[in-house]
C-alpha cells in the first residue's frame, strides 16, 4: 500500500495557494496548462539572482564557475531523472515546442523528402502537428494521422496500417492535455522501428504523472517543459539518442554552439552545446534543478495513489450533475478530466468558476483537430496535482452546480 501524502505540509510549500482570488480561497485545478512552484523553486531563483548572476561556460572569475556547476548539475539531475545515457544527450530548450520545432527543423529536414510521410496522433496539441505540417510542405512530404475512438484511445490496429518503409518519423504524445489519456507508447515505438521509423515522444504532460525510462523504451527523441513539473517557465528539455543528434545539424547559431568561427568557415561544438545557442535560461535552469529535486523527495507511489484518487472522486462527483459529459474515457488517463454540459459554453462555466476563485481551462486547448473529431468548439478542463484536496473537489463541484444554475 502506497504512503500517504501529508497534504497539509505540501501545500504549505506552495505560496500561490495559499490566496484569495474574488475575495474566495483559490481552487487551482489548471494543472495541465502549468504547475505551481513549491517554495525551493522560487528560493533557487532568488539566490542566483543575489549570488550567482553570472554568464556561464566562458567566464574564469567564480560566479561565473558557481553559474556553470550549478547550470551543469541541473543537466545531470535530469539524465538521471530518465535514465539517459550520459548528459550530453540533454539539451536545453525553452519548452516543448521548441524542442519539436528543433528536431523538425534538424532531424526533419535531414532526413524527410519527398514522398515520405511523418505520422502524428488526432490527439496531438498544436506543437506537434504544426512543426510536421512546415517540414512535410516544405519537403513535399505527407502527414498521416492516427484516428481516435470515441473514449479517447488511439486506434493502434489503425496506425499498423498506417506504416511502410515512407515513414521517417512517428510524432506522438505521451499523455494527451485535452483529455488525459496516456498512450501506449512502448508499442509505439516498438512498431514505428519495425518499419525503419524513428519516433518523437512529446512527454508534456507526462513528466509530472508517470516515470519515464528513455533508454528501456527505446526513444529516439523525447521533449517535455519544466514549468508543468513544478519548474519555471521557459525552460524545456531534449533528449535524443547520441548518433542521431551527432548526424543533426546545428539548428541555430553563435555563442557557446561555436568551436571555432573564420570567415572561411565555422566549426561547430560537441553535444549538448551544439544545439544551445546564445545565453541560455541560466537561473530558470539551475531553478529547475530544484524542482527536480523537490518531486524526487516524494515518493512517486503516494503521488500516483494520490492522483488516483482525486481523479475517480472527481469523476465520480461530477457523473452526478445532469447534463454534463465527460470527453476522454480512456481506460488509461492522468488525473485530467474533460467536459461539456448541455446547452452550455465552455467559456460561460469558466468565467463564472473564476468569481468563486476557482481556475479551471476552457477552450480547443490548443487541440482543434481533437475537437473537431468530436464535433465540439471546446470542453472545460479540470487537471489536478498532487497538492489539490477532496475538499477543492467538493467546492467546485458545488460551485459548478450554482454556475448552472445561474445561466438557466
Amino acid at each position: 500500500m502506497a504512503e500517504k501524502l501529508n497534504i497539509d505540509q505540501i501545500r504549505a510549500d506552495f505560496p500561490v495557494l495559499h490566496q484569495q482570488v474574488n475575495k474566495a480561497p483559490l481552487i487551482y485545478f489548471d494543472n495541465a496548462a502549468t504547475t505551481q512552484k513549491p517554495k525551493a523553486v522560487i528560493a533557487a531563483l532568488s539566490a542566483y539572482y543575489e549570488q550567482d548572476n553570472a554568464n556561464i561556460h566562458r567566464g574564469i572569475h567564480t560566479l561565473a564557475e558557481r553559474a556553470t556547476t550549478a547550470y551543469e548539475l541541473t543537466r545531470k539531475k535530469l539524465a538521471a531523472f530518465l535514465n539517459a545515457p550520459s548528459t550530453d544527450q540533454i539539451i536545453f530548450t525553452s519548452g516543448t515546442t521548441a524542442g519539436i520545432n528543433l528536431v523538425a527543423q534538424t532531424f526533419g529536414r535531414a532526413n524527410v523528402g519527398k514522398g515520405d510521410q511523418i505520422i502524428v496522433s488526432n490527439l496531438e496539441h498544436h506543437s506537434n502537428i504544426v512543426p510536421w505540417q512546415m517540414i512535410a510542405e516544405e519537403k513535399g512530404a505527407e502527414i498521416k494521422v492516427i484516428p481516435v475512438s470515441d473514449a479517447g484511445v488511439l486506434d493502434i490496429e489503425a496506425f499498423k496500417a498506417l506504416l511502410n518503409s515512407k515513414v521517417k518519423l512517428v510524432a506522438v504524445n505521451h499523455v494527451s492535455n485535452a483529455i488525459g489519456t496516456i498512450n501506449p507508447i512502448a508499442e509505439i515505438i516498438s512498431l514505428a522501428h519495425a518499419v525503419g521509423a524513428k519516433v518523437l515522444i512529446d512527454g508534456a504532460q507526462s513528466v509530472a504523472h508517470l516515470s519515464v525510462d528513455v533508454q528501456a523504451l527505446d526513444m529516439d527523441f523525447f521533449v517535455f517543459s519544466a514549468h508543468k513539473l513544478f519548474g519555471p517557465t521557459g525552460v524545456g528539455v531534449l533528449y535524443g539518442k547520441r548518433d542521431l543528434l551527432e548526424a543533426m545539424p546545428p539548428y541555430q547559431g553563435g555563442g557557446e554552439m561555436i568551436k571555432e568561427v573564420s570567415f572561411s568557415g565555422t566549426t561547430y561544438n560537441e553535444l549538448p552545446y551544439k544545439f544551445e545557442a546564445g545565453t541560455p535560461n541560466i537561473a530558470d535552469v539551475i531553478a529547475f534543478g530544484a524542482a527536480l529535486d523537490y518531486v524526487q523527495a516524494i515518493p512517486s507511489e503516494a503521488l500516483a495513489a494520490q492522483e488516483e484518487a482525486l481523479l475517480a472522486y472527481a469523476t465520480q462527483k461530477l457523473k452526478s450533475i445532469p447534463g454534463l459529459r465527460i470527453v476522454g474515457t480512456a481506460p488509461e488517463k492522468i488525473a485530467v478530466i474533460s467536459f461539456v454540459i448541455d446547452g452550455v459554453h465552455p467559456q460561460d462555466i469558466g468565467v463564472l468558476l473564476d468569481k468563486f476563485g476557482i481556475a479551471i481551462r476552457t477552450g480547443h486547448h490548443c487541440a482543434q483537430p481533437l475537437m473537431q473529431r468530436y464535433e465540439l468548439v471546446g470542453t472545460c478542463r479540470a487537471s489536478f496535482a498532487f497538492y489539490n484536496t477532496f475538499e477543492e473537489i467538493d467546492r467546485f463541484v458545488l460551485c459548478l452546480e450554482k454556475t448552472l444554475q445561474m445561466l438557466g
